[in-house]
């Protein structure tokens, strides 16, 4: 009794062990079945598509930055400037503005600038900008100045691409680098002969925009595609009520001022901003050949393909033996014979892989993270891929 009792329950460990190895090899099948391209980073976003805001998907056509420009002069370094020799015009720009403070000077006399380097001066003006309002600038050094730390800018007028004073900047200089030197070498860290002045500028002039008198606003995508901005234009005409907007192009769409927004145009951008699109996108495969990086997008698909992919491991040793003339031989000399081996091994991996029809990106990840392929073994699957016809997304190769 006892020894069927004990065979019994051997035959059902038996038969659950088979159960489970069995789930275990269809698993397994399935994993490798579905390998393919997939992505070599740690951790994707392969869900579906997410809606985003109207306002951070697009841009109001009109409303941009501006730049600004202006020559200036950078004094109080401490001996790290141009010097006159090879940067005239520091020279020529310090002695007019001697001059236009009432300092006479001896033309026949070269001034020492190395207290003073000429920089060029650029800053972004944002739409909508006022009198009064505070900009960041940053400051380059035009001649052969060593460094601009500790010096302060003077006075600069910056202007815009129509010839106009915009904003004037002057501040003390802040260096994210710098530079030591002793006798016998040097060392430097970032660019010193860059800088920052936060709040550097004072706006002078305003940029004229009448947003409020507008009769029709256009919405400039930041990413253009034919679908993202046909759902632009509906999300808006679905908020408004009615027919106002229409997609221009790829990148474009155009809104009708309604009459009740009429001079109130800003109103309606507000209400319409917060809008949420589903944004589209291109089916394209990115690669970063240097970094090894590899960014696949979730409309990637593969047709069905068979690939192979496999090492060539060569090594190649060295084992010199001596050789040494016959015993009592009175000629001949005991000398070093090279002797090379050389063996070639091919790793195929686990041979052909069918990729089925229609591959989600969440089933090539998984499949590739089951096989252990490597981001660099990954470049070369994906462009082999690509020239044989049958992945339908555009590669990049970076």
């Amino acid at each position: 009794m006892w020894i069927g009792m004990i065979g019994a329950m051997m035959i059902d460990r038996l038969s659950a062990a088979a159960k489970f190895l069995r789930r275990r090899r269809t698993a397994l099948n399935k994993a490798f079945g579905a390998m393919a391209i997939a992505l070599a980073v740690p951790a994707l976003l392969t869900g579906p598509a997410s809606a985003s805001r109207l306002k951070d998907i697009t841009k109001i056509e009109g409303v941009r930055e501006n730049q600004l420009i202006g020559y200036g002069l950078v004094v109080g370094l401490p001996g790290t400037g141009d010097r006159a020799q090879n940067a005239l015009f520091t020279e020529q720009s310090l002695r007019s503005m001697l001059e236009r403070f009432g300092v006479a000077l001896d033309n026949e006399r070269i001034l020492q600038t190395r207290n003073t380097a000429a920089v060029m001066v650029t800053a972004s003006l944002p739409g909508f900008s006022r009198n009064g309002d505070k900009i960041d600038v940053t400051v380059s050094a035009l001649g052969d100045a060593r460094s601009l730390q500790g010096g302060t800018l003077l006075v600069t007028p910056l202007t815009a691409a129509d010839g106009n004073v915009y904003a004037v900047a002057q501040g003390q200089l802040i260096i994210g680098g710098f530079q030591a030197a002793g006798a016998a070498g040097s060392i430097q860290r970032g660019v010193p002969t860059q800088g920052r002045i936060p709040a550097g500028a004072t706006v002078e002039r305003e940029l004229a925009f009448p947003i409020n008198e507008l009769d029709t606003v256009r919405y400039v995508l930041k990413n253009p595609d034919f679908t993202t901005a046909n759902r632009i234009a509906s999300a808006i005409d679905q908020r408004l009520s009615g027919r106002f907007a229409r997609a221009v192009d790829l990148a474009t769409v155009e809104v009708l001022v309604p009459a009740d927004y009429r001079g109130q145009v800003t109103t309606m951008l507000a209400e319409l901003e917060s809008i949420d699109v589903e944004t589209d996108e291109i089916a394209r495969v990115v690669v970063d050949e240097s970094s090894g990086t590899i960014v696949i997008g979730q409309n990637v698909r593969i047709s069905p393909v068979a690939i192979a992919h496999g090492n060539i491991t060569i090594r190649i040793s060295e084992r010199p033996i001596p050789s040494q003339p016959s015993p009592f031989s009175r000629v001949g000399e005991t000398v070093v014979v090279p002797r090379t081996d050389i063996a070639v091994e091919e790793d195929l991996g686990n041979g052909f892989r069918v990729i089925e029809d229609n591959i989600t990106l969440q089933e090539l990840v998984d499949g590739l993270n089951a096989m252990g392929v490597t981001p660099r073994d990954m470049i070369s699957i994906l462009q082999t891929i690509k020239s044989s016809g049958a992945m339908q997304a555009e590669l990049v190769v970076q």
